[in-house]
Parts: C-alpha cells; sequence; structure tokens
C-alpha cells in the first residue's frame, strides 16, 4: 500500500536538508535541531504546550537511549585517569617497546597497540595511557613524531572507533537510528573497516617513506624535547607527585589488569554478549578496576580520590555528547520515538517517518546501490565536518536506513557506511575533535597532522565506498 506523505514528512525533509546545510557551513546544529522537534510537535499536537513539552521530552528519550553510551565512555575515562596518575599505564606499555626496531616496526607496531587499546579505553584517553611511552621509544629508532601521531591517530581515532566493537558507542547511535539490530550493523561493518584501515594506513607508510627517502618530510613539530617531539603531558594527563606505587606493584597491577580486560573479551564470545550485555560488562570491569587501583594507590584517601577521577569521566562524557543529544533527539523522531512522544498523528500503515519516506523515494526516485553508497558516504563526511564524528552518526543511520528502503535492501551496509565515513571525518583524523590529543602528546602541529591524514583518508573513503556497492 502507497503512504501518503503529509506534512509531518515534508516538514522531517526540510528540517534534515537544513541540518545538512549548517553541517556544511560548519555551524552548530543544536538550535536548528530544536526548532524542528518544535515544528514537528506543533503539526502533531496542535497545541503550543505540547509541542514546548515535546522538545524536553524529546531530549529525555535520547538521553535515555544514548546513557548506556555516554556511562561506558565515562567509566573507561575514569579507569584512564588513575592507571596515568599512578603511572601502572607505563608499566603496561613498556615491555612492547622492545619490538620497536625500526621507522616501519615503530609505525605499525604504535598503530595496533594503539588500536587495541581504543577498543577498551576510547581513543582520547588511549593517547595518554600510551603515547608518553610509545613516542620516545618510536623517536630512538628513527620515526619522526609527525609519523607516530599518524599512526596513533589512523588507528586509533580511524579503525578503532568506526568499528568500536567493545564498548559499542558508535553501533549503538546509528542502528538506533536506523531501527535495526546492533549485531547487523556491527557484522555489516567490519569488511568496510576493514578496508578503510587497510587502505589508508598503507597509503599513510607509504607517502612518509617515499617523502623520507626523498628529504621532503616536513615532521611539523611545534614543541619538543630530548624525546624529539613528545610534548609535555597537560596537567590532568601527568603521574600524581603524590602517589607512591613501588616497581612490584605497578608490574602487578600492569598484568593483572590486560588480564581482566581480556577476561571480558572472551566471555563474550562465550556467552555470546552483544549490545548493552557486552558493554555492562566492560563497564563493570572498570569501574572495578578503577575502585581497585584508587584503594590501592590513595589508601585511606581513595573515597575521596574515586569520586574524583569519577566526576572527571564523566565530565568527559558529558562534554562529548553534550551536542549529541539534540542530533539524536531529532533523528529518533524518525522512527518510534514520534509516536511514543506525540501520538499516533501519521497515516494509517506508516512504519515511521523515515520508512514512509523512503517507500516514496523509492516510487519517485532512480535510486540503486551505486548513487546509495557514495550519497551516504558524502552525508557521513559532511555530519563529521562540524568536528564531532559522533554528532552526525544518528542522520547517517536515519538516511540510511531511508534508503534501503528505497533500494530494497543494504540498510546494514549503508548505515555502517555512514557510521564510518562520519567517524573517519569527524572522529578526529581530519576534523581537530580528537586529532588534537595526538598532536599535542606527539608535539606536532594538529595542522600539518591533519594535511597528512587527508590524501590517505580520501583514498580509502573512495575505495571503501566502492566495495559497499557490492555489498548492498
Amino acid at each position: 500500500m502507497q503512504i501518503q506523505l503529509v506534512p509531518l514528512h515534508w516538514v522531517y525533509l526540510a528540517f534534515i536538508v537544513l541540518i545538512l546545510g549548517f553541517m556544511v557551513k560548519r555551524r552548530d546544529t543544536t538550535m536548528v535541531c530544536v526548532a524542528g522537534i518544535f515544528g514537528l510537535g506543533l503539526l502533531a499536537t496542535e497545541t503550543l504546550s505540547g509541542s514546548v513539552s515535546g522538545v524536553f521530552n524529546s531530549f529525555i528519550y535520547a538521553t535515555k537511549e544514548l546513557l548506556g553510551t555516554i556511562f561506558i565512555i565515562s567509566v573507561i575515562v575514569s579507569m584512564s585517569r588513575v592507571l596515568i596518575h599512578t603511572g601502572v599505564n607505563e608499566m603496561m606499555v613498556a615491555p612492547l617497546t622492545r619490538f620497536l626496531r625500526t621507522p616501519a616496526l615503530a609505525f605499525w607496531g604504535i598503530g595496533l597497540i594503539m588500536m587495541v587499546t581504543s577498543w577498551f579505553f576510547w581513543p582520547s584517553p588511549a593517547v595518554a595511557l600510551i603515547g608518553a611511552v610509545l613516542v620516545p621509544a618510536a623517536a630512538r629508532v628513527g620515526l619522526p613524531a609527525l609519523g607516530a601521531a599518524v599512526a596513533m591517530n589512523l588507528f586509533g581515532h580511524g579503525i578503532a572507533l568506526s568499528g568500536d566493537y567493545i564498548i559499542q558507542g558508535a553501533p549503538k547511535l546509528t542502528s538506533d537510528a536506523a531501527g535495526i539490530p546492533i549485531e547487523q550493523v556491527m557484522e555489516a561493518s567490519i569488511p568496510l573497516v576493514l578496508v578503510m584501515g587497510l587502505v589508508t594506513t598503507v597509503a599513510a607508510f607509504w607517502t612518509m617513506r617515499r617523502d623520507m627517502r626523498n628529504h621532503t618530510w616536513r615532521d611539523g613539530l611545534v614543541a619538543h624535547d630530548a624525546n624529539h617531539g613528545t610534548a609535555a603531558l597537560s596537567a590532568n594527563q601527568r603521574p600524581d607527585p603524590r602517589i607512591k606505587l613501588s616497581a612490584g606493584a605497578k608490574k602487578w597491577l600492569a598484568i593483572v589488569i590486560p588480564a581482566l580486560l581480556a577476561a571480558d573479551v572472551a566471555a563474550m564470545f562465550l556467552l555470546d554478549l552483544q549490545g548493552g550485555d557486552a558493554t555492562a560488562l566492560i563497564g563493570g570491569t572498570a569501574l572495578l578496576i578503577m575502585v581497585g587501583v584508587s584503594l590501592f594507590a590513595h589508601g585511606g584517601k581513595a573515597f575521596e580520590r574515586t569520586t574524583e577521577y569519577l566526576t572527571e569521566g564523566f565530565l568527559f562524557g558529558f562534554k562529548v555528547f553534550g551536542p549529541v543529544i539534540p542530533i539524536a533527539a531529532f533523528f529518533y523522531l524518525g522512527d518510534a520515538a514520534f509516536t511514543e512522544l506525540f501520538g499516533s498523528q501519521l497515516p494509517e500503515g506508516s512504519h515511521g517517518i523515515v520508512n514512509d519516506i523512503g517507500v516514496a523515494l523509492a516510487d519517485n526516485v532512480p535510486l540503486n546501490a551505486a548513487i546509495g553508497a557514495v550519497t551516504l558516504t558524502v552525508i557521513g563526511a559532511i555530519t563529521g565536518l562540524d568536528g564531532s564524528g559522533f554528532s552526525g552518526i544518528a542522520l547517517a543511520g536515519s538516511i540510511g536506513q531511508l534508503f534501503a528502503t528505497a533500494i530494497g535492501s543494504g540498510g546494514a551496509t549503508l548505515t555502517a557506511l555512514g557510521q564510518v565515513s562520519a567517524i573517519w571525518v569527524g572522529g578526529g583524523t581530519l576534523v581537530p575533535w580528537a586529532l588534537i590529543p595526538a598532536a599535542a602528546i606527539c608535539g606536532v602541529s594538529p595542522f600539518e597532522l591533519a594535511r597528512r591524514n587527508l590524501k590517505p583518508v580520501l583514498i580509502g573513503l573512495a575505495v571503501t565506498t566502492i566495495v559497499a556497492m557490492f555489498m548492498i
């Protein structure tokens, strides 16, 4: 049965275009999203009080949906703070430095260590956890500071964050917006993340080696010390001088903590834990590690210090997701949230605003796999231009499902493609939201780092888009 589009559909579509326009202009979209929610509420309820209440309730709805993701990232950051302040992070990473014997081994070694660490700790905390130890070790074998920054950036904020298979914050956002299970998005993203990661890192490494041979490499250093390019850590990253842990205690903790996290991963496979269950396991383990290390390090002051670490983590979590909640609130209205907040105001037979528009597109626009894939890559890249890879992936998920409805297949692939594109551009490889920590820890210019990443990332996006066309 053909769905008749009503003013609600057209208003929703108009605000999608408007949000994209603001993102292209690199302007914040919070006011536009609030206006869109208000307008949809006014059409649906035909009352001023209903539409005003709808704006607030939509924020509550989005926060409830995102709360698990906000909490897990906040807890992970809290745990990373206590590991940095106690110096346990250095003990955890130090044994790995013996494998960094050549510039090539240093590049790939730093990248792989950053990727694995970012799966468990998220990229921004992971930079602080491993950078202070690995970057000087890499410099001693001849890897330029900018090369180390590129490796940390592409493997952490690119590969690890675009898949986000352990914490599962990114696929949670896109799957919710698309209205499909998180498992489908994660499964569809695996080949895309692999292709994107392989093409981008190989291109970056080849470019670095070519320029070093031709003596055209510019390291872009802005501050360096005897360790060649390692910037001084910020105050909240320095080991706390009040904490006195013996070398034996640090060594013991450096063995136990990775073992606990590895046990979590094993449990995920053995018990088939996915989505919220997997996230809860990681989050609970991180909390226990934070409390345990605090007790070990601070003794009687652990009660107060644990609260301080937790507060730091939540400040980080809500700072990251502050811009995400308004845009998520708007795009959740494209699915089940609209009926829950405003009642059954859509035409009979409707399956949600986004699905209705998708059906209309299928009837009136010649949309195919190639056009859909290219469009999702472009939309993902545009949403990343605001510097937050997460703020736009709800839009990518929503439009991915819309296009899949029109094409007749490929919802998970299109959603995953938009997620990969948005995070690679906005999550910290091209736009400075998370690019600055890697640049700072290596003592290089963030603009030079972005310039170095630009060509490899664009090549990777092009190849990944072509692969996605054949997967749809």
